[in-house]
């Protein structure tokens, strides 16, 4: 069985935006699943708000309503439920003005811990914090929980990191990226720095490059009037695939403590090389037709209503670590919407033998090692054999598989959401998978210019077709280089 579930201290959790899509898909549910894990102690405090005008009465009917709709089979226990359900509470407050705020200060315990989730717009960060100082409710061992995005650009990110210092010491703002609590990313650290196999062939010298891929087949749904401002480089590239390159290039930290891990993540981030133009790659997908497989879908500009956007919904792009570690090793990232397949996976694609002892007619062979995501969590290490028969020695690429499911099977339990272990993390003061603000600001200064770049020379995204791997260009950006993508199979 998962064995997370230690009892938290009795806690106050403040979700303000209760009522929003946040709330109903990922954080009430991730509540009751740890509750249900007996990882609440006695006298654990949920309260939801927000502006809609009910009582505690008619938000606990909300809740309940929410986790049956989850399908998870522990809501249909009445009694079970119910229980939760006496944990929550709710306030109706305005964010930017006065009401509910001392109603709110009124149902605060003094002596335990207080988080507060940021589950609402970003351009309200900034009058929560003030307004929770305000009313008292800063203390010490207060926290605040903040979505992404973090800031539209360096500028917005230094504002807003300087908005919450003003309130909240670094100590208490847990910058979340749901990637970073997905069991699979913190197994990056777990294959890096728990196995001696790895650690002497991490390195540019036996090391010919890494992808990190992240494929999605939705669009942009009901996201579109943000997305079209954000994009994909800003709304996954900027974080959930940086996160990913920090994981899989840091240094080893002199132990596992929150800023030790973060100090080398950062120390990637700001050893990251300018990227040129000519390594980027941007697209966005084409309307599906009347009679093509899957039936008609509408493409990028009609979902986001913007018939003339230059918003890329897939970008891929090149780029190199200068530090001694990954001189010369080539790093490629992408990601994007409606592709063919939904994959997230980090492959380590290793040199071939300098020389090989069978021939030309043995062909090329290199080992790969492929750390999936999502879905089928697992790891796979690409080795060479010999083929069997008694034709010579024709060798073939074979993988040596851990299907984590497959490997820890039933009695390793469900695997908590990401959402379930960073929510316990806040709780419980521990900040190493949450980003630090120097982090974000020094993801953006990479960022910003390569936002720049594109807008100065007018570029406009390459089109491509949706249920493909993306825009014909992207294929040649690896192409040029003698490698090919790995990692999207439908």
């Amino acid at each position: 069985m998962y064995s997370g579930a230690i009892p938290v201290d009795p806690f106050d959790l403040v979700i303000f935006g209760g009522t929003g899509d946040l709330a109903r898909r990922k954080i009430l549910p991730a509540l009751f699943r740890r509750f249900c894990a007996g990882q609440f102690a006695e006298g654990a405090r949920i309260t939801g708000a927000a502006r809609a005008g009910m009582d505690a009465e008619g938000y606990r009917a909300f809740v309940a309503d929410v986790l049956r709709d989850t399908a998870d089979p522990q809501a249909g226990d009445d009694t079970m439920l119910g229980r939760f359900l006496g944990t929550v509470d709710y306030v109706a407050i305005d964010a930017t003005g006065e009401n509910g705020w001392a109603e709110l200060a009124a149902r605060m315990t003094e002596d335990r811990a207080r988080a507060f989730f940021f589950s609402v717009r970003p351009r309200l960060f900034g009058d929560l914090a003030e307004r929770l100082h305000q009313h008292g409710l800063a203390s010490d061992r207060a926290r605040i929980v903040v979505e992404k995005p973090f800031g539209h650009d360096l500028a917005s990110a230094r504002d807003l990191n300087a908005t919450l210092a003003t309130h909240f010491h670094e100590s208490q703002i847990f910058r979340i990226d749901h990637y970073l609590g997905k069991e699979t990313v913190q197994n990056l650290m777990a294959v890096r720095f728990g196995n001696m196999l790895f650690e002497p062939l991490w390195n540019s010298q036996y090391v010919d490059h890494i992808q990190i891929t992240v494929a999605e087949t939705v669009g942009v749904g009901g996201r579109g009037d943000y997305y079209d401002r954000a994009g994909a480089i800003r709304d996954m590239m900027q974080n959930h695939l940086m996160q990913l390159l920090c994981l899989i290039a840091m240094e080893p930290p002199a132990k596992f403590d929150p800023d030790a891990v973060r100090d080398e993540k950062l120390k990637v981030i700001r050893a990251l090389d300018p990227v040129q133009p000519h390594h980027i790659v941007r697209g966005q997908y084409n309307a599906r037709p009347e009679g093509a497989g899957g039936g008609a879908l509408p493409g990028y500009r009609e979902e986001v209503g913007n018939p003339r956007s230059k918003t890329e919904s897939y970008i891929a792009l090149r780029t190199h670590i200068s530090n001694w570690r990954w001189a010369g090793t080539p790093f490629y990232l992408r990601t994007g919407k409606r592709l063919v397949a939904r994959s997230s996976v980090i492959n380590v694609m290793f040199k071939e033998t300098p020389h090989s002892i069978f021939g030309q007619e043995a062909g090329r062979h290199a080992n790969l090692l492929s750390i999936r995501l999502q879905p089928n969590e697992g790891i796979t290490l690409q080795v060479t054999i010999k083929e069997p028969g008694p034709g010579g020695m024709r060798l073939i690429d074979v993988p040596l598989d851990m299907t984590f499911a497959e490997a820890l099977g039933p009695a390793s339990g469900r695997a908590p959401d990401a959402y379930e272990r960073l929510i316990v993390d806040v709780l419980r003061g521990n900040q190493t998978l949450f980003m630090r603000g120097d982090e974000v600001e020094a993801a953006w200064a990479w960022i910003d210019p390569i936002i720049a770049g594109w807008t100065s020379r007018g570029e406009v995204p390459k089109p491509y077709d949706i249920g493909s791997t993306g825009p014909s260009d992207a294929e040649q950006l690896m192409t040029r280089d003698d490698r090919k993508w790995r990692g999207i199979n439908p």
